[in-house]
């Protein structure tokens, strides 16, 4: 690329970075400046820039945080081998060892071609965690390279705003957190909430801009105040001042249906002083000036949050009657709040011994705990495991155990250890036995009662643990302890499937079982049978595979190069593909109400063309066992190509009271979802259900709600509509 093209921004930004270090890093770094200037060569962004503005923005972000001199000339590098010729082996001989391995575990796994988009996030996110497991490095490097992309998201078509934003928001904001680097996970929430909210977004940035100057103000009042007091104490200090950022106002407006008026740390002082003790002394002090509010003071000092964090809180009411919140830390506990791991390279060059075995012992148990997953466990695991609200409960001897919100006294026992989950008879919280399917609160003693035998655990439980370590503990129970038992249930279970989904004959040929096993790892169907016998494999994922290998024998053995079956043009097209018909009338039957996304199966209606049902629709179960009906079932399949909206309904269980059907409805409006239909009854006391018909585009948009939902105070669960008495033909 001809360098006179290139702003002189670029060229400073590389002098500032290498400003920060010696001699020998400068000039490693401006080789590797080079060396991506020319691998990248006439590459644009989707802004028009030249691409290599992207590795230098990320080297920035790297150099700001206080990263070695190998991270920064691996963030330079870090597309090279992704999207230019260059290869591991040469920037290992260019670079070393270390910076191709930094760049290799960056990396996607692009080249390779998956059967689904989640298996292919789940390779990518596999490779990255097991890159990290060797590395911390790696996901810092991701981190910044993710930062510079959200800042660019404008320039992406509206689709691929919302794809990004939401892999963000889920992904990576919650992996900053987990390292404690709350800058760059602030920064890449307000970022991502800019395209999946917009309108929430707008409301709150219009809200503090319009009183920017006065919160501005009233901050440098409090700020004066404070300094004048702990002068006169005389305790030295650094005393900081900010409004909250953007998503942690929307999820307390939005996720507690509050008010700005009940929102009380939309301003905020940090007060950073030299030791533990002076943090003690200068509460008291703050809580001498002002009036607290009842409940609002956490002390992370005594008890840090998982990602190392410290620092006092307290929440308290200025004499203009604002409140504010007022957080109190020691320099160290600043430099690990603002940097997160990171600050061990900016303040203590690097990693060592205890500290580098702590880093890495979350990123391996994680790896362990997904080792066996499927594409659609692993995604759901990670973003439950690492990135959910937490609650904070105690052993009877004190020590503090953290979990997922959610989380139940199973969960707690496994995450004890594996022999008291498996021994596990019942739950005391606080004194008091409970179910063991309780939620848990923070600050709870839970105290496991276990059995002198080995019971093992029960199947169910498996349906019931929020964490993916106890699911995985007790799969692994089964699996050990109930082969047999396995091999049985997974026969049945994929037999039952296969016939569900009229592939119980196509599978018998040996053929199709060999192709099948050696997409999914399996020596024998006897493995596979146990594997689905005890939750390691999915049925559906299973089904999947199946339905692939016999198209794609079906066409070999025909010399078909295009797919035997063929869009039907039925009035309206309804993006459905039926097996050998044109021209056929499709509804959708309202029994289920299919969407993309979902397993489907078409049955012939006299003289109404076909009706689409879910393969797990209890009215396809029950008309399948009669033989009159049994071959009316036709295959279909969705036609992804094309872009419908589609109704279904959903069925959520709540606690009774006021406000619970607006914040529902809330979800709804922010997400830019039609509601079509809407009832509500009271089931038992105290509870109530609602009946929801929405109009979405698929299975993966209404999973997106159906998870927020969940998170609205109050909401108890909720599940897909299907009306099991209606024939929905």
């Amino acid at each position: 690329m001809d360098i006179s093209e290139l702003d002189k921004d670029i060229f400073e930004k590389i002098e500032k970075i290498k400003s920060h270090h010696g001699k020998e890093e400068a000039q490693q770094i401006e080789k590797a400046f080079r060396y991506a200037l020319e691998a990248h060569g006439d590459q644009k962004r989707r802004s028009g820039e030249p691409y290599i503005v992207h590795p230098v923005e990320t080297a920035v972000i790297l150099d700001d945080l206080g990263l070695d001199v190998d991270s920064i000339v691996a963030g330079l590098l870090h597309d090279c081998i992704e999207d230019t010729p260059a290869t591991f082996q040469i920037i290992e001989k260019e670079f070393g060892e270390s910076v191709a391995n930094l760049v290799e575990g960056v990396t996607k796994l692009g080249k390779i071609v998956y059967s689904s988009k989640e298996e292919e996030q789940m390779e990518d996110l596999r490779k990255m965690f097991i890159a990290m497991a060797k590395d911390i490095r790696v996901i810092i490097i991701k981190l910044a390279d993710r930062l510079h992309n959200a800042r660019t998201f404008q320039y992406l078509p509206p689709q691929k705003q919302r794809e990004k934003s939401l892999e963000t928001m889920e992904i990576y904001a919650p992996l900053a957190h987990r390292l404690g680097m709350q800058n760059v996970k602030w920064e890449l929430e307000d970022l991502s909430l800019k395209y999946l909210d917009p309108v929430g977004y707008a409301e709150i940035t219009g809200y503090l801009d319009e009183r920017k100057v006065a919160f501005n103000k009233f901050l440098e009042t409090v700020q004066s105040s404070i300094l004048q007091r702990l002068e006169q104490a005389g305790i030295s200090c650094r005393i900081k001042a900010r409004l909250k950022h953007v998503y942690s106002l929307y999820r307390k407006m939005y996720g507690q249906n509050l008010t700005f008026s009940e929102i009380y740390d939309i301003c905020a002082v940090r007060v950073i002083v030299h030791d533990i003790a002076d943090c003690y002394n200068v509460l008291g002090l703050i809580h001498d000036m002002y009036r607290p509010v009842p409940g609002r003071f956490k002390d992370y000092i005594s008890t840090p949050k998982p990602n190392g964090y410290q620092s006092l809180h307290t929440v308290v009411i200025g004499r203009e009657g604002i409140p504010f919140e007022v957080q109190i830390r020691t320099e160290d506990m600043d430099q690990s709040a603002e940097y997160g791991i990171a600050a061990h390279w900016k303040y203590k060059d690097g990693l060592s011994g205890k500290q580098k075995e702590e880093a890495f012992a979350w990123v391996r148990q994680l790896l362990e705990s997904q080792q066996d997953s499927d594409a659609e466990d692993f995604i759901k695991n990670i973003k439950v495991d690492l990135f959910a609200d937490e609650v904070f409960v105690f052993t009877p001897k004190g020590n503090v155990i953290n979990l997922p919100q959610g989380a139940i006294p199973i969960d707690f026992a496994y995450a004890i250890h594996s022999a008291v989950g498996n021994r596990m008879t019942g739950a005391k919280v606080n004194g008091r036995i409970v179910p063991i399917d309780y939620t848990l609160k923070s600050g709870e003693i839970v105290d496991i009662i276990t059995s002198k035998t080995t019971n093992g655990p029960k199947r169910d439980w498996l349906k019931m643990v929020k964490t993916a370590e106890a699911r995985n503990k007790i799969k692994q129970w089964f699996k050990k302890e109930c082969r047999e038992e396995n091999i049985e249930r997974g026969r049945a279970d994929l037999e039952r499937e296969l016939r569900t989904a009229l592939l119980y004959d196509d599978f018998q040929s040996e053929d199709v079982q060999t192709a099948v096993l050696k997409r999914l790892n399996f020596p024998s169907l006897e493995e596979l049978y146990a594997s689905i016998g005890y939750g390691g494999v999915m049925v559906s994922r299973v089904i999947i595979k199946v339905k692939e290998e016999v198209t794609r024998l079906n066409r070999e053995k025909h010399g078909i190069t295009k797919p035997v079956v063929q869009k039907p043009k039925a009035v309206g097209d309804t993006g459905v593909i039926v097996e050998g018909l044109d021209n056929c009338l499709v509804k959708f039957a309202k029994c289920c109400t299919p969407i993309p996304g979902d397993s489907i199966v078409g049955f012939i209606t006299r003289g109404y063309g076909i009706s689409i049902h879910r393969t797990d629709c209890p009215n396809v179960l029950g008309s399948m066992k009669k033989e009159e009906e049994a071959g009316r079932w036709i295959r279909t399949e969705w036609d992804y190509s094309e872009k419908h909206k589609y109704q279904t309904g959903l069925r959520i269980y709540t606690q009774t009271r006021v406000g619970i059907l607006a914040d529902v409805i809330t979800v709804f409006s922010n997400a830019k979802v039609n509601v079509n239909e809407l009832s509500a009854r009271d089931d038992t006391e105290g509870h109530s259900i609602l009946y929801i018909t929405v109009t979405v585009s698929g299975r993966e948009q209404l999973e997106f709600l159906m998870n927020r939902i969940r998170r609205c105070p109050g909401v108890v669960d909720v599940k897909r509509n299907i009306n099991e008495t209606g024939s929905g033909k």
